[in-house]
């Protein structure tokens, strides 16, 4: 991937942020979240060193969680800083959004005074964007606004973060990871802190009657008040789940008035898609991400909580369902992860995801009549064909499966002619003279190249097919239901598409490309398939003289 390219997040690494953004919405209590927030940081975004500074009721903050050095924590955890030295060090240094980072440069002057902090010793940096031992990087958390933005929020702590694990200063996607981490972490944070105030008014809510006409005034503050959105709902009989009650911020999310919002229930309002998501929900306790609808017809990402609540001590129940609004974490996520599997260029997906997919199609035994055809040797399902073209679109072409034994297998051609089995066919295509043209013009005319040619590719497969970037100007085209003739025409076509004439830079240029053609089955692995389309594709290259590499 080129270096002005998007860095490459590996999938692994989103599922596990994902996990440590469920767990601290899921801890059992205020103490739990704050730890689990600072062990996200060290597990999850590539930090050593982490510890969280949270707000006290007087201002100051104080060391509420560490995580990384057992030695450190047991230093420091409990000690307070003072608010105004804090607000002075998230006046300095270079603001990164949110983020405040104090390059070494600038925070000596920080040494001497009251916040709790560590030591670590190091070499100088080598290079520029090289941490520095006495760097310092600050996440703000702010209490949620409206509709679950950190606009206009309060402060409610600071995560501080040391020693990047690669030994770099965070890139555009580290800082954005870090900024939207302290974002869910607030929002956290300030749940726990209602879900502690809301269980500790339930638990009055079961004893006698007058603590029961006490806590009723707390707990109605503390659900008309909330940040987040509220409802009470009716629990068992024909009515069961009718919305009883809301507070003002679950009526902003879904833009209804609170006597619209009494004639529904949740089942009414959900996407159609997810209705079976909100009754899989248990009642009690239950927990689900799903789609609510606005009044305007749109639809938001909600996090749906239910809990049941007595309205007296041998009364009927009812539901409390605490809605949170995640669109705008849905959104990012599902930006993270079309950035980890797609090529920032060409907007084609990558070799990572291409080897997902094709893997998708691919079981690793035979289990079917065609184990036959399923171990002939892999040169007798492949050909050869010398194309001209950059780049191409990969579409999802393959159909999931469930498990081994509902699996259609996936066969090839059987021998050099065409015997009328329909496989799925792997085209490899490496371009030729696209060096030259970077050489020459430059790599924006070679980025404008590649860019253009995933576009021909695109445009020249069916719906169903795939095009992806393996990398450099090296393309793989996934074609499923088709003869070895069928493919032989695919790679003739796509060839007469690229060899036309590119407008780069201002320039008319052109560029060639050998097509290897190669036939997966199962019991192959995706490197076995496409390491075998590669071979074939080179031993074509090779078999023409240079000067006939090129079209035009």
């Amino acid at each position: 991937m080129e270096t002005e390219s998007e860095p490459y997040v590996r999938l692994a690494s989103l599922r596990q942020l994902h996990q440590v953004m469920a767990d601290m919405n899921t801890a059992r209590s205020l103490a739990d979240t704050l730890q689990t927030v600072a062990e996200g940081v060290v597990t999850a975004l590539g930090y050593e060193l982490a510890c969280v500074n949270l707000v006290r009721p007087d201002g100051d903050l104080v060391v509420a969680a560490f995580a990384g050095n057992p030695a450190a924590e047991a230093l420091i955890t409990g000690r307070v800083g003072s608010r105004d030295s804090w607000e002075r060090r998230l006046g300095m240094g270079e603001h990164w959004g949110d983020l405040v980072f104090i390059p070494h440069t600038e925070g000596w002057v920080l040494d001497d005074d009251d916040v709790p902090q560590w030591y670590t010793d190091g070499p100088a940096p080598r290079f520029e964007d090289e941490w520095h031992p006495a760097d310092r990087l600050f996440a703000p958390m702010y209490a949620p606004g409206p509709q679950g933005s950190a606009a206009g929020g309060e402060l409610i702590g600071v995560l501080s973060v040391d020693r990047p694990r690669n030994g770099r200063r965070p890139g555009a996607w580290g800082r954005e990871a870090l900024q939207m981490y302290a974002f869910q972490a607030a929002i956290a944070i300030s749940n726990a802190r209602l879900r502690a105030n809301m269980q500790r008014a339930l638990v009055r809510l079961e004893r006698e009657q007058q603590a029961l006409r006490a806590s009723e005034e707390s707990f109605r503050q503390a659900f008309e008040y909330a940040p987040s959105g509220m409802a009470i709902a009716e629990m068992g009989g024909d009515q069961h789940g009718r919305i009883l009650r809301t507070n003002d911020a679950l009526c902003r999310l879904l833009g209804r008035p609170a006597s619209a919002m009494r004639r529904y229930s949740f089942s009414d309002l959900v996407h159609p898609e997810d209705i079976g998501t909100l009754l899989r929900t248990s009642a009690e306790g239950g927990r689900a991400e799903l789609r609510l609808g606005r009044r305007d017809g749109t639809y938001v990402w909600v996090s749906l909580r239910n809990s049941v609540v007595a309205d007296a001590a041998d009364g009927p129940r009812f539901l409390l369902t605490h809605v949170e609004d995640i669109e705008e974490r849905k959104r990012r996520e599902l930006q993270l992860a079309h950035r980890a599997s797609h090529d920032s260029l060409t907007g084609l997906p990558n070799s990572a995801e291409l080897r997902s997919r094709l893997s998708s199609r691919l079981c690793q035994r035979a289990s079917s009549p065609h184990s036959a055809v399923e171990s002939v040797d892999a040169a007798y399902g492949h050909a050869a064909f010398d194309v001209a073209g950059p780049g191409f679109d990969f579409r999802q072409g393959a159909e999931p499966f469930d498990a081994y034994d509902h699996h259609v297998h996936t066969v090839a051609p059987d021998g050099a002619h065409d015997d009328g089995t329909k496989g799925l066919a792997v085209l490899f295509c490496d371009l030729d003279g696209f060096k030259s043209i970077n050489d020459r013009f430059g790599h924006n005319a070679g980025d404008a190249v590649l860019i253009e040619v995933a576009r021909r590719l695109s445009n020249g497969v069916r719906d169903g097919d795939t095009v992806a970037r393996l990398g450099g100007d090296e393309f793989v085209i996934l074609a499923d239901g088709l003869g070895r003739a069928d493919a032989q025409d695919l790679a003739v076509r796509l060839r007469n598409e690229i060899i036309q004439p590119i407008r780069a830079e201002g320039r008319a240029v052109r560029v060639g490309a050998s097509f290897g053609i190669g036939w997966a089955h199962c019991g192959m692995t995706a490197d076995e398939v496409l390491k075998s389309a590669d071979e074939r594709m080179y031993v074509e290259k090779r078999s023409r003289p240079k000067q006939h590499r090129r079209a035009g």
